[in-house]
């Protein structure tokens, strides 16, 4: 009797896996009832909770992004608010320069090439809310559209104008006796002419043309940021830091472009910042006598040259042109100076 109980008792037992890991009770069975609980879910229940995830995570990310768009204007809003009116007028009108310059189509959604001589000259109405021109074309869509070209062209110019000032101001300004001396005499007798002249005569060789006049506009304006940066370098270059610097390291080049070239620029941007209106007002003057591009491509001073002979007849078409110019201008300049004066507080401190 004690014999078969024991032998019922050991074919009960459960066998032990080779692993060495007894199973849970029932463990044959959980896998086969968890697969039959795994079939017995809907294919729909599961895509629509995987989609339902799917947008909750997108709109998280879209909400993380509002919210990051409204934090950073209210940053630009408050420290705004911290600058004289002037200068948050000059900003604004910059900013509607901008984007005029980069979609036109957002500020004037109409061709600035299509003309209707049935509504030439009509004076500024709600249609035409700047009038119309000789061929009927609308004065605002060319203003709106000139201003990519205008800005392009005084932007590129000082740009290139930046460069050669740059580059010649640091070679006067690290270089010895004889260089600065020759470097400095021939900046001097270019900054005795106006820009505008010197560009005219640059433009008469050249030739006509959107390039040619960032050239000669780039090139005429780049004695007065090569005097500054000369100046900047020359100052530096006196300073104790350079000459511990010097102690520390035998490599001129290393000095300059560590030490000498990242402190003469600090003055810089304020200087640019009024250059680029004197570039973008000499843009305009040239377009006006020729030497910019041709009509009928939209460009400020080009439109001028167009309408001037209308003046006493629509003088609209002339008067928002010249205001488009003016008002940029002005803007820029404003904020030029006020960039100066904060540099000459803090240089001050």
């Amino acid at each position: 009797m004690t014999d078969t109980a024991s032998t019922q008792l050991k074919a009960a037992k459960v066998p032990v896996p080779t692993g060495g890991v007894a199973p849970t009770a029932g463990g044959p069975f959980d896998a086969q009832d968890s697969a039959v609980e795994a079939a017995d879910v809907p294919r729909g229940v599961s895509e629509r909770s995987t989609n339902g995830s799917t947008s909750k995570s997108r709109t998280s990310v879209g909400q993380k992004e509002t919210r990051g768009k409204v934090h950073a204007l209210h940053r630009l809003v408050a420290v705004a608010s911290k600058w004289p009116f002037g200068v948050t007028v000059s900003a604004a009108v910059l900013a509607s320069a901008a984007i005029a310059a980069l979609a036109p189509d957002l500020l004037s959604g109409s061709d600035p090439l299509h003309t209707d001589l049935l509504a030439a000259h009509e004076s500024p109405s709600l249609a035409h809310p700047f009038g119309t021109d000789q061929l009927g074309r609308d004065v605002l869509t060319r203003v709106v559209h000139g201003a990519r070209l205008s800005l392009f062209i005084g932007v590129t110019a000082t740009v290139l104008a930046v460069a050669i000032g740059v580059t010649l101001g640091l070679i006067a300004g690290i270089g010895n006796r004889l260089v600065d001396a020759v470097a400095s005499r021939a900046f001097d007798l270019l900054g005795a002419f106006p820009e505008i002249l010197l560009a005219l005569v640059l433009i008469t060789f050249t030739g006509t043309g959107a390039a040619n006049l960032i050239l000669a506009i780039g090139i005429a304006a780049a004695p007065r940021f090569a005097r500054v940066m000369r100046a900047e370098t020359r100052a530096v270059r006196g300073s104790e830091f350079v000459a511990q610097a010097g102690l520390l390291t035998r490599s001129r080049a290393r000095i300059v472009v560590r030490h000498i070239l990242p402190n003469a620029l600090r003055s810089l941007p304020v200087v640019v910042t009024l250059g680029l209106g004197t570039s973008i007002l000499g843009a305009a003057a040239l377009s006006f006598l020729g030497f910019g591009p041709k009509p009928p491509v939209p460009e400020w001073g080009s439109m001028l040259a167009e309408a001037h002979g209308d003046l006493r007849i629509a003088w609209w078409s002339v008067v928002f042109p010249g205001a488009a110019v003016t008002v940029v201008v002005l803007a820029t300049t404003v904020l030029g100076r006020y960039a100066g004066h904060r540099f000459e507080r803090r240089a001050q401190l």
